[in-house]
């Protein structure tokens, strides 16, 4: 109170020291010279023009006696003492506010050249036919395995049917060929059974050709019974030689059966082979979603006749990411694992957390189609932008997200807490 009474009483002083000095009375015209000749009265050239007229407020400053701007500006702070007040306050919170901003937005960088992106790909059929069925409409989200479209099924149902025919013909003759190596292998012992003989038979024959032979020696046999059991073991050898080339040859017949087994196999994976491909283009006319994600850009329609590679639907799976091409010289802090906030322009409401999970190792141009030649022509250097892939940690569920989606991704490269942020805490 004392200060503001000292500074009112030094303003005042100051107005009095430099206002315009009154114009004495003795120089006032008076009534009577008001009533001389007219060319009596001429204006005097001495007679300045602050003089002959009185300032008035409403006069421009210029119009003024000299010190009436500055009187009045230096009155503001006493006629105006609440709105000077207001003034400081806010210049000193605009000041403030004004370092917290910057100190804040050091420990982040943003970009609004981000999008979502997700590996979408064409459904289509790996046969052909025409379409019977299509259970599922435009933008619908589906889960892994549910049926997209069915294919006419008809001409595939009977090519498995020829082709698991094909596969019993050759079970059936795989049989029969184990069935005959079982009888040939009875034959081999039977035939073994008959050179066992002629093998015991032959021996009999030895000894009585060797008996009868040495009695003719010394006159108590007859050379008839000498020669008769030589000739019947003559016969004996001979029915063994026979006996061991029937034995030989059932033995070479079994060969020759397993020879055909090995065929019947052979035919028989091929049978497999063609039955499995069968029942593989018959699964091909039903089109599945292999992972969950959502239907766009349906163009199937029941009785449209799809060749193989037709396009019938895009499909959008449920993992997706954001690519977001920051300025070169933004990812001097930012390293994988820091936490990001993102903004979805469709959904201005909700903020979305994620983590930045890898750098592109290049910029996007290095691996465009055409890439920039820099070494050809003038240079001129443009600051370069380079896709950093950002993962959602908490994707929302109940609204639709793709690829093209415009996001504003702010990326927290400091990981110690702003002054703001302190000061929010305290609050």
């Amino acid at each position: 109170m004392f200060e503001d009474n000292v500074l009112e009483r030094n303003e005042l002083a100051l107005e009095d020291f430099e206002s315009p000095q009154s114009v004495p009375a003795s120089h006032e015209p008076s009534a009577k010279s008001d009533k001389q000749d007219p060319t009596t009265r001429a204006p005097s050239t001495h007679q300045t023009p602050a003089a002959k007229e009185p300032a008035s407020p409403d006069r421009p400053e210029a119009d003024q006696p000299q010190g009436a701007g500055k009187q009045r500006r230096r009155g503001f702070l006493r006629r105006r003492p609440v709105a000077s007040a207001i003034g400081a306050v806010l210049l000193a919170s605009a000041m403030a506010g004004g370092y917290l901003y910057m100190d804040d937005a050091r420990h982040f960088e943003s970009t609004d050249d981000a999008f979502i992106a997700a590996r979408q790909s064409a459904l289509a059929p790996k046969v052909a036919g025409y379409i019977t069925d299509v259970p599922v409409t435009d933008n619908e989200h589906v889960a892994s395995g549910q049926v997209i479209a069915h294919l006419d099924d008809r001409d595939y149902r009977v090519a498995l049917a020829q082709a698991e025919a094909q596969v019993a013909a050759a079970q059936a003759s795989i049989e029969n060929i184990n069935a005959q190596l079982d009888v040939q292998q009875a034959q081999i012992a039977a035939n073994q059974a008959q050179v066992d003989q002629a093998q015991a038979a032959l021996v009999f024959a030895q000894q009585q050709a060797a008996r009868y032979q040495h009695l003719e020696q010394t006159g108590y046999g007859t050379v008839q019974n000498s020669e008769q059991y030589t000739s019947q073991l003559h016969q004996q050898q001979a029915a063994l030689l026979s006996a061991q080339a029937t034995l030989n040859l059932a033995q070479r017949q079994v060969e020759a059966l397993k020879a055909q087994r090995k065929s019947a196999d052979a035919n028989l994976a091929q049978g497999k082979a063609q039955r499995d491909q069968a029942q593989l283009n018959l699964s091909y006319t039903t089109v599945t979603a292999a992972q969950p994600g959502r239907v766009v850009n349906l163009s199937a329609a029941v009785g449209q006749f799809a060749q193989p590679g037709t396009n019938l639907t895009m499909f959008v799976p449920d993992q997706i990411w954001v690519t977001a091409n920051f300025k070169e010289n933004q990812l001097d802090r930012m390293r994988p694992g820091e936490k990001v906030t993102l903004k979805i322009d469709a959904y201005p409401g909700r903020t979305i957390h994620g983590h930045v999970e890898s750098v592109q190792p290049g910029s996007g141009t290095a691996f465009s189609l055409l890439p920039a030649q820099n070494a050809t022509g003038n240079y001129v250097k443009i600051v370069q932008r380079v896709p950093v892939k950002i993962v959602m940690d908490d994707p929302p569920t109940d609204v639709a997200l793709g690829p093209g989606m415009s996001v504003v991704p702010t990326v927290r490269i400091d990981p110690s807490p702003s002054l703001l942020e302190r000061l929010g805490r305290l609050v």
